[in-house]
């Protein structure tokens, strides 16, 4: 996987991947007016956004959809603040985290405490070729793709699919499998109550939003804008980890520190998009230490550059992501589906 280190563009001695995790440790600390403020910011905007959307329902559909996009990124917004309270990152009192997180859970569409097990064992095994399968983009390496029948082949080339990946996958996710704890159906009590009294929720605060809108006019709405926001949430997800040069390995070699650093990517976007996103494109860091919030991810890029040259990608370079679909243990690198 090459040197499992960074370099400043003087060339001065490289930061080894394993002395950034003590680094990292003097951003955790939350501001809780900054995150006050994010999350009323947040939820003001979304809020004016919806019903701009539902507004425009007597102008035009069209025009109802074209809010909706940006009413889908602030509802990312939403899923990336349960996201740091999940890490504990967002208040310093795990109870407000806990139950803002299970609150806008409502919103997203998503258990708090389901999500939060099934991301702590991602954090924990992500780039280990043995212990793929939970919160992860499923990805096979070039033997396991060539060892499957027709029909396997088949059914992964569906799966990497830009039209299931970032379309009907997204949408199944969150609208349907979000429903039950998937993942974790025998691992306690806990999980089904975080499903269970999200899906009560939801359909409480889905229920008065027909009565009061009406069923159409609110699907019309409602709809595209989860749809939206969920294709984008994966999307970022998707080229924080499934890059070319990212990091996997088998379980015997594999080691943290190299796996958070090199094996999430810094997603560079144009800062609009990098606030939007709540900086979560800033990935490599935020995998080095998860308890730092996500504002004070661009702080640590100012105080430490070096980390600005790791694993960086463009908006305009993760559009290539979409054509690798397979890991090549021989060359240690993300490669696209074999020709024929």
């Amino acid at each position: 996987m090459g040197a499992y280190m960074t370099r400043t563009k003087t060339e001065s001695a490289p930061t080894p991947a394993r002395d950034w995790l003590k680094i990292m440790a003097g951003y955790r600390q939350p501001d809780h007016k900054r995150s006050v403020i994010e999350l009323a910011v947040t939820v003001v905007v979304f809020a004016a956004l919806w019903v701009a959307a539902w507004a425009a329902l007597s102008i035009s559909y069209w025009l109802t959809l074209l809010i909706s996009l940006p009413a889908g990124a602030f509802l990312v917004r939403f899923f990336l603040i349960q996201h740091d309270c999940g890490h504990y990152a967002f208040f310093r009192s795990r109870a407000i985290n806990d139950w803002v997180g299970r609150i806008l859970g409502v919103f997203t569409m998503t258990p708090y405490e389901v999500w939060r097990g099934d991301h702590a064992i991602h954090h924990a095994t992500t780039g280990d070729l043995s212990r793929r399968g939970t919160g992860d983009i499923d990805t096979l390496t070039i033997r396991e793709y060539e060892a499957r029948s027709p029909a396997g082949r088949l059914a992964y080339r569906l799966y990497r699919h830009p039209l299931v990946m970032f379309g009907i996958g997204p949408a199944y996710n969150f609208l349907l499998r979000n429903r039950v704890p998937t993942g974790l159906m025998k691992a306690g009590k806990s999980y089904w109550i975080s499903a269970m009294g999200t899906n009560i929720m939801v359909a409480v605060v889905i229920g008065i939003m027909m009565y009061m809108l009406g069923v159409i006019p609110f699907l019309l709405v409602q709809l595209p804008i989860t749809i939206f926001a969920a294709s984008i949430g994966v999307w970022m997800f998707y080229v924080q980890h499934q890059f070319e040069d990212t990091y996997w390995s088998g379980h015997e070699k594999w080691r943290l520190p190299e796996a958070a650093l090199f094996g999430s990517s810094f997603y560079d976007l144009p800062r609009p998009l990098a606030w939007l996103t709540g900086y979560i494109g800033i990935h490599h860091v935020h995998h080095l230490n998860s308890r730092i919030p996500y504002y004070r991810l661009p702080e640590v890029l100012k105080d430490h550059s070096e980390l600005k040259a790791v694993r960086r990608l463009s908006l305009m370079d993760s559009f290539a992501c979409l054509k690798l679909r397979l890991w090549d243990e021989d060359q240690h690198k993300l490669v696209p589906f074999p020709a024929g």
